[in-house]
């Protein structure tokens, strides 16, 4: 029964996606959760995590490099060459731009860990590639917009060992010490790290609900493009590189999901309003993909 309600776990997301938009009061007031929600997810993948994993990927950076390589070159180009592609207004090809230029977001962790991926090697790309995201982010702003933008590193920082680092360190710990107790808590956690997941999604939905409603079928288009060409990347250089398929599909999902709320952010401080419309919805779009995807994935090898 737990199998079943994960791999429908594309469904739940799309029903309850729904349902936020619809009633979006009914989840508007558990946006304060949604901290706890990722970190709660982040613990149980702790407890399916040894130190041994991440200092094995740390022996073997080339992955690590690659997904930065992957993400700060061909994310922000294709979002340029998209919106140049289909002609987008100058507030929507900047809203595109900045999401390209964001690091990988923490939901990429949930996704991979879903899509039964390397969890040790997804955690250490989001954790670099926001450090990088320091320089990384301004620059390329400056580069496709011309002109610079602030990103707050501290706040970023922040929030990484709030909600990746500590909890997982603290699963971690508890995989260590107490292990052979734990076979039904590791079982049961992909059926919660689906419900917290579903749950972000659809507060997501409820608080960006005004935004989505005035969202085109171009923009729709161009996010979509934007995520697949990500995803599509991200899975199949590495396999050119000859790296296997659970790296690969690491790799996909850390190039395919972005972290959108730092564009939203960055858009409505540094242009107009409508730039974070491309953000607010690559926010709902990549984790729906990444639903699908996880909800595949986790069937195959």
């Amino acid at each position: 029964m737990i199998n079943t309600a994960t791999k429908l776990f594309p469904v739940w997301a799309i029903l309850l996606s729904i349902v936020a938009y619809l009633l979006p009061s009914l989840f508007i007031p558990l946006k304060p959760s949604l901290f706890f929600l990722l970190g709660l997810v982040m613990f149980g993948m702790g407890i399916s995590l040894k130190a041994g994993d991440f200092l094995r990927i740390l022996k073997s950076p080339k992955p690590i490099v690659l997904g930065l390589l992957l993400q700060f070159i061909f994310m922000p180009f294709f979002a340029w060459g998209i919106s140049t592609w289909l002609q987008l207004p100058l507030a929507l090809a900047i809203g595109m731009v900045l999401v390209g230029a964001s690091p990988g977001g923490t939901a990429s962790n949930v996704i991979c860990y879903l899509a039964k991926g390397n969890v040790a090697l997804s955690i250490t790309i989001t954790t670099f590639s926001t450090l990088f995201a320091v320089i990384a982010t301004p620059a390329l702003s400056l580069f496709y917009l011309g002109k610079h933008v602030d990103v707050p590193t501290v706040k970023m920082l922040m929030d990484i060992v709030k909600i990746i680092i500590l909890p997982v360190a603290t699963g971690v710990i508890v995989n260590q010490l107490f292990g052979r107790f734990l076979h039904s808590a590791r079982q049961v956690f992909p059926l919660i790290s689906v419900f917290a997941i579903v749950l972000i999604i659809a507060i997501i939905v409820a608080l960006n609900q005004s935004r989505l409603g005035s969202v085109g079928a171009l923009l729709i288009t161009a996010v979509a493009m934007h995520n697949a060409l990500g995803l599509a990347v991200g899975y199949w250089l590495p396999r050119a590189f000859g790296m296997d398929q659970r790296t690969s599909k690491t790799l996909a999902i850390e190039v395919g999901m972005q972290n959108s709320g730092l564009a939203v952010a960055l858009a409505v401080k540094y242009f107009a309003p409508s730039a974070a419309l491309p953000g607010a919805l690559f926010s709902l779009w990549h984790n729906l993909t990444g639903s699908l995807l996880a909800s595949y994935w986790s069937r195959t090898k």
